[in-house]
């Protein structure tokens, strides 16, 4: 089959403007100009659009398209399977969301109660979903699937004002990295405040907490490339940074318990040997 640039416009719902500017920047050329000075397209261009078109539903951005369309390496059938694996899931969070606001319509009609807690249920199961997706494998691997249950279920109990409270406190966070990262010094004030605020952060979604698990989360900031891009793009050098005042606050943390354990040693100690 070959189309005119009008006629490959209807069949895409796109315009024929577009099509000339996927032209402009080498996206998508006429696979030849006929002698009327016509751009036609034939089967094969279409197929590419339609993939370009894929891309960009996903929120790609063009000169991003145009790297993997143009890549030696691009394979059709394995682009289909990312495509669809994707729609799939962002089908899903958006079933999520249409039964909640489903939910929310029954409410204002008087049909059913709504709790306040059901209103962000579509929300954080989209969440939930989506930091299983990313960080699953690694995360039951080193706590436990049950305890990563928990975890979530948590994560779900938590009301309107908990969570407003929660996403406060990742901010405060990220202001005290970009803080201490530039004072360069892990033993500050700052420092310490970063890690007091990111246990307090931790707490508030684990069933329970230790300073190993804390520990062994904050480590893993550093060796998975998807955890360390969060922290790099607050501050270069945030994610490193972040590690290091963590090993040193919960060290001081342990020798301070220790302290104050010596000090009631010695207490106890004198008042025996006095009245005893």
């Amino acid at each position: 089959m070959k189309y005119t640039i009008k006629e490959l416009s209807l069949i895409a719902n796109i315009s024929t403007r577009t099509l000339r500017y996927y032209d402009q920047i080498d996206l998508l050329k006429p696979n030849h100009i006929n002698k009327s000075n016509y751009r036609i397209y034939t089967s094969l261009e279409v197929d590419i659009l339609q993939q370009i078109l894929f891309y960009k539903e996903l929120g790609m951005s063009l000169k991003s398209i145009s790297s993997i369309i143009n890549s030696n390496n691009f394979d059709k059938l394995a682009s289909l399977n990312n495509h669809y694996k994707k729609l799939e899931s962002k089908q899903k969070k958006i079933g999520l969301l249409l039964k909640n606001i489903n939910k929310t319509i029954s409410n204002i009609k008087g049909e059913n109660n709504m709790s306040d807690k059901e209103k962000f249920e579509g929300f954080k199961n989209q969440i939930i979903k989506e930091n299983t997706d990313k960080y699953g494998d690694e995360l039951n691997d080193k706590y436990g699937i049950e305890y990563i249950k928990e975890a979530n279920q948590k994560y779900k109990n938590l009301s309107k004002y908990q969570m407003n409270e929660q996403n406060e406190l990742s901010n405060k966070i990220n202001k005290l990295l970009v803080k201490a990262v530039k004072s360069n010094d892990i033993h500050s004030d700052t420092s310490f405040e970063l890690c007091k605020s990111h246990q307090l952060w931790i707490k508030n979604y684990w069933p329970t907490y230790t300073k190993e698990s804390h520990m062994t989360l904050v480590e893993m900031y550093l060796t998975d490339a998807r955890f360390k891009k969060y922290y790099e793009n607050i501050i270069p050098g945030g994610t490193l940074f972040l590690r290091n005042s963590m090993q040193v606050y919960l060290k001081e943390k342990n020798r301070t318990i220790m302290f104050y354990f010596f000090l009631l040693q010695q207490y106890l100690f004198h008042f025996y040997k006095q009245y005893i």
